[in-house]
């Protein structure tokens, strides 16, 4: 077969775009805004000097020692609160001016950055999250043991900095007392390598070959503080992989060997894509599951075009319905921002995301954490904390926006309709969105899948691709609504605006000549002048479709039931405005492709093409679940 690769787009100069390079948490600019934008609200400057006391190697319960550096504000009284952070990505990057670390240490915190387990300066192997729940509670205990503790410990970071504080809070170490994961929705079962039975191919690709080694140039085990101390700087302690051609490496089969193809050094990304969801390996990991029990209060943030930000959210719930204690149930608190992986604290007065405009996203992050754990970690903090509960950014609105629960109050989950002559196919077709549901026999509408040929992914909630090649954010999708095997269904234009906020569910009704097959769905805003932004997203394989715990295969000219889970959103579709829903199968390299074989797909090399169809008449009712706040708007 031909070669056929899509080109996948990049962010067009004079719009602000932030991208993950190498490792989650790590953003960098790629283009300065085209006009003069406000910044960021700046940290508010700290009162104390800091004191670094570095590399201290502290025993876990199998005597491997972790190296951990201590940060102390210069003059202040002991015993102080201490602000928890452990890192994958190396405990000298927070030595920097202007890190967290230093910041909490200016404002009177003890503050410990510690190298994980087989991490850089830290001893032991390697595993992806697998010691971060032993490893996490001995950290906390030790600290809490220190002369210069008070005993009440607070963890914070971002991305897996945030995921192993998840893995943390379901020990219930009882000095944990504040949480500040960001962006860890990957802590909930699956590292975020995961979602609708599918491998997350570029965040999987990028994350792993940029920050996933397992192999470190260190310092050897048992060795003396003090000679560490003195050979410490001197040592590169990961090796760095070369350049990389991101289009070719991602069309690798068996992608499995994608990895090793690109000349990578070791990782689990074999490990983590030849397992499938629900096998009880992923138990082993630690993550957490529906069942874990919670002690902790809890500030979580996230963004709406970062993978995972669904994922935050029900941990939000989680941690509040599995609370021991009414602390622990009653604060709970969650920020929602419209940004990208890790960058809610940099947004401007003129947000951009991707090549959307969100407005002015900025909220005092830096006084809120600071806040938080002054109210949990220090003596004279009884009072509730003063916040709301949820804080989301309304997109489209732009606009910030409170309520005290998730799915906020006055939400209405109402379907959208598919509608069409049997030929929805691009943007062009007869494919409608309606309140009314179809109440006489309507064709199919159907779509030649050629994993050959896959659907380019634009845009969305993705992270850590590692390249400019697949950023984050909202992009128009008209490209991809001008192909045959893209399925476009669009309401009127609306003569009120619509909230649009909670989590989404796409239903279809499909039938495929194909053993196995996957289904994608992505919910769009249409603007008046015609411009088809992506606002949200899912996927499902349909051997999945009866849940994790079985495959069931599909048997041709019979239809089935697919939920098609599109994570959660928050956007306002102003008047004029229309909905839109795409329906195919592929959005490549987000995902990886179905061969269309039944197989394991990892480790395959051949592909057949899969002749697929939706449903829409009475009794396959294909229909997109939106959730509706019924209430004034700014805009």
């Amino acid at each position: 077969m031909t070669d056929r690769r899509p080109s996948i787009p990049i962010a067009p100069a004079g719009v602000l775009t932030l991208v993950l390079l190498a490792g989650c948490g790590q953003p960098a600019a790629l283009d300065a805004p085209a006009t003069e934008v406000a910044g960021p609200f700046p940290r508010p400057a700290g009162a104390h000097e800091v004191r670094l006391d570095p590399t201290h190697m502290v025993p876990m319960r199998d005597g491997v020692r972790l190296a951990t550096d201590l940060y102390f504000p210069a003059g202040a009284d002991t015993p102080l609160p201490v602000v928890q952070i452990r890192t994958p990505y190396g405990k000298l990057s927070e030595r920097r001016e202007g890190s967290a670390a230093r910041y909490f240490a200016s404002h009177g915190f003890a503050v410990a950055v510690q190298d994980m387990r087989g991490r850089f300066q830290s001893e032991g192997e390697y595993f992806v999250s697998r010691a971060d729940r032993e490893d996490g509670y001995d950290m906390v205990s030790w600290l809490a043991g220190q002369p210069w503790s008070n005993d009440r410990i607070g963890t914070y970071g971002c991305s897996y900095l945030g995921e192993n504080q998840m893995q943390l809070a379901a020990t219930r170490n009882p000095h944990h007392a504040a949480a500040l994961p960001q962006a860890a929705g990957g802590s909930y079962r699956y590292f975020g390598v995961i979602f609708g039975g599918v491998t997350e191919l570029a965040a999987s690709l990028g994350w792993f070959r940029g920050a996933g080694t397992k192999v470190f140039y260190r310092i050897p085990p048992g060795t003396p503080r003090e000679v560490m101390l003195q050979v410490e700087e001197m040592i590169n302690p990961a090796p760095t992989p070369g350049e990389l051609d991101f289009q070719s490496a991602w069309r690798t089969l068996p992608y499995i060997d994608m990895l090793k193809a690109s000349g990578a050094p070791p990782t689990d990304f074999e490990a983590f894509v030849s397992h499938e969801p629900g096998d009880p390996w992923w138990d082993r990991i630690g993550y957490v599951q529906p069942d874990d029990r919670f002690d902790v209060p809890a500030l979580h943030v996230n963004s709406w075009y970062d993978l995972g930000v669904s994922e935050t959210l029900k941990l939000f719930n989680l941690l509040s319905d599995n609370a021991e204690s009414d602390r622990a149930r009653d604060n709970q608190f969650a920020i929602i921002s419209p940004t990208d992986h890790c960058t809610s604290e940099r947004a401007t007065s003129a947000t951009v995301v991707g090549e959307r405009n969100v407005g002015d996203a900025r909220l005092d992050y830096w006084t809120i954490y600071l806040d938080w754990f002054n109210h949990w970690l220090r003596d004279d903090a009884d009072a509730d904390f003063d916040m709301p509960r949820l804080q989301y950014y309304l997109m489209g609105a732009n606009e910030w926006r409170t309520a005290g629960s998730w799915p906020v109050e006055g939400t209405e989950f109402q379907p959208l309709y598919l509608h069409s002559g049997g030929n929805a196919n691009t943007r062009a077709g007869d494919g409608r969105l309606s309140w009314e549901a179809p109440d006489e026999e309507q064709p199919a509408d159907a779509f030649t899948y050629d994993p050959d040929d896959p659907v380019p992914t634009i845009g969305g909630p993705v992270c850590c691709t590692g390249t400019a090649d697949a950023p984050a954010g909202g992009f128009d999708q008209s490209a991809v609504e001008d192909r045959n095997d893209v399925l476009v269904y669009t309401s009127e234009p609306l003569d009120e605006g619509l909230e649009v906020t909670g989590p989404i569910e796409l239903v279809l009704y499909v039938s495929s000549d194909a053993r196995d097959t996957d289904f994608v769905g992505k919910l769009v805003d249409v603007h008046p002048d015609g411009r088809a932004i992506n606002v949200q997203e899912g996927i499902l394989r349909a051997r999945y479709r009866e849940g994790y715990g079985r495959k069931v295969w599909m048997e041709p000219g019979e239809v089935y039931e697919l939920r098609i889970d599109l994570q959660a959103t928050a956007n306002y579709f102003g008047a004029g405005h229309r909905i839109r829903l795409e329906v195919t199968s592929s959005s490549f390299p987000r995902w990886e492709r179905n061969l269309n074989s039944g197989g394991r797909n990892y480790d395959e090399i051949e592909w057949t093409l899969a002749r697929n169809s939706v449903h829409h008449a009475p009794g396959h009712a294909s229909r997109l679940i939106v959730p509706i706040v019924s209430r004034e708007t700014g805009n």
